[in-house]
């Protein structure tokens, strides 16, 4: 994830809502989106989209507590 920022847990905290573009590209290790550490939040994807060159564009807003139990 090129030029992205870890977000640390007190600033996960206060998202509401975030976009993730995903490109479909592997260049090696790459950063963590989230720290270690990171509290655990549910999201929903409330919008998606694929672009001609294969970019997914994603938005996810929070979704309350996180589920547990199986799949």
């Amino acid at each position: 994830m090129q030029n992205l920022l870890e977000l640390d847990s007190p600033l996960l905290e206060s998202v509401d809502a975030f976009w993730l573009k995903i490109f479909p590209t592997t260049l090696g290790g790459g950063k963590r989106l989230f720290a270690n550490g990171a509290i655990p939040a549910a999201f929903k994807v409330t919008e998606s989209t694929v672009t001609s060159k294969g970019v997914i564009i994603v938005n996810y807003e929070r979704a309350g507590a996180v589920p547990t139990g199986s799949l």
